[in-house]
């Protein structure tokens, strides 16, 4: 049974940080690229952060030079570190994992960030 587990998502001041958590199990975590998506209220859901199998990462212009995707494959983990917060950020963020040919979604946390 594949899950796919976010946390660490909350209410946090503008210019704050946070640090998301996806925890996943039911699949071989190594061998899947990993992703961060965000959706807002009445917006389509866009693409984050992406960090593939060797530990290349992208990102979205909106984040760039804020936020940080990482993983810890001993943990079947990966993380989105979220620095210097702005109120756009505001969002429900969702993990998603991606192998040839299946994909995964977790099922979100909430992210507020505060004026």
């Amino acid at each position: 049974q594949v899950q796919l587990v976010e946390s660490g998502g909350g209410l946090v001041q503008a210019g704050g940080s946070l640090r998301l958590s996806c925890a996943a199990s039911g699949i071989i975590f190594r061998l899947n690229a990993m992703d961060w998506y965000r959706q807002a209220p009445g917006k389509q859901r866009e693409l984050v952060a992406t960090i593939t199998t060797e530990g290349i990462t992208n990102y979205a212009d909106s984040v760039k030079g804020r936020f940080t995707i990482s993983r810890d494959n001993a943990k079947n983990t990966v993380y989105l570190q979220m620095n210097s917060l702005k109120v756009e950020d505001t969002a429900v963020y969702y993990c998603k994992a991606n192998r040839q040919y299946v994909r995964y979604w977790g099922q979100g946390t909430q992210v507020t960030v505060s004026s």
